[in-house]
């Protein structure tokens, strides 16, 4: 995909939730400091605390969706994640829309923008509920969050947010397999919506026939999912066959 879009229809994302801060240790990937995109060199910040900056926030979507980010994981246009260029990975924020009020938390895991003066890039969910998608940029107030003192805030004891659930590397929910791309688009917008808390990923394989197949797939999964809850709830969407892969 050579010029970055939206979905081919409009999702509704109102029922996304924003990303929940919890205590991480920084990622193995994408906190390199000094590094280097297109010529120039970014220096990553040593800590996020007390970060408050004013400047302007644009999207990315469906060119990136399915894609590693900086830190490894898997992009997923529909969760509330962000791009930022010096913030550690992960750093969590608070995005306040300076001209509607509109505010999301994002988990940033990922680097960028590096177009012009733009100083975040957030995901097309985050875009979505702060009502710039058409506009394409918007000016944002971003506050870094210290997970520790929200976490205190919302009552959630500290033994919870040290000991966090560790992701299951590797594992997936398959859903189905299609020889259509716009037929996997599908079944990914249609699940999306409903799994909040687990990316949907669109992964094409091609035989040795030269035929491409569009598994759509649900994960990584974590020691926390149950597994039996997850089958019963796609099956119950009309998915009669997911099945377990995995991944290296």
């Amino acid at each position: 995909m050579k010029h970055d879009k939206a979905p081919d229809r409009p999702v509704d994302v109102s029922h996304v939730k924003d990303a929940v801060p919890r205590v991480e240790p920084k990622s193995r990937g994408g906190n390199k400091s000094p590094y280097t995109v297109l010529g120039k060199s970014y220096y990553v910040m040593s800590s996020s605390q007390g970060y408050n900056e004013t400047g302007t926030a644009s999207w990315y979507g469906k060119k990136f969706h399915g894609h590693k980010t900086s830190n490894g994981e898997i992009y997923d246009m529909y969760g509330m994640s962000a791009a930022h260029k010096s913030l550690p990975l992960p750093t969590y924020l608070r995005v306040t829309n300076l001209a509607n009020g509109r505010q999301v938390i994002v988990r940033v895991n990922d680097r960028g923008p590096f177009h012009g003066k733009r100083l975040i890039d957030l995901s097309y969910a985050a875009a979505s509920k702060l009502d710039f998608l058409k506009h394409g940029t918007a000016k944002v107030r971003l506050e870094a969050i210290d997970p520790k003192a929200w976490q205190r805030s919302k009552g959630i004891v500290s033994s919870a947010v040290a000991n966090p659930q560790p992701s299951v590397a590797g594992r997936y929910l398959q859903v189905g397999a299609y020889s259509s791309r716009n037929s996997a688009e599908y079944v990914e917008e249609q699940l999306r919506p409903v799994l909040n808390d687990l990316a949907v990923i669109i992964r094409p394989v091609t035989g040795s026939s030269g035929r491409t197949l569009y598994r759509v797939q649900v994960g990584p999964l974590r020691s926390s999912t149950s597994l039996s809850e997850l089958t019963n709830q796609v099956e119950q969407m009309g998915y009669s066959n997911p099945r377990l892969v995995d991944y290296p």
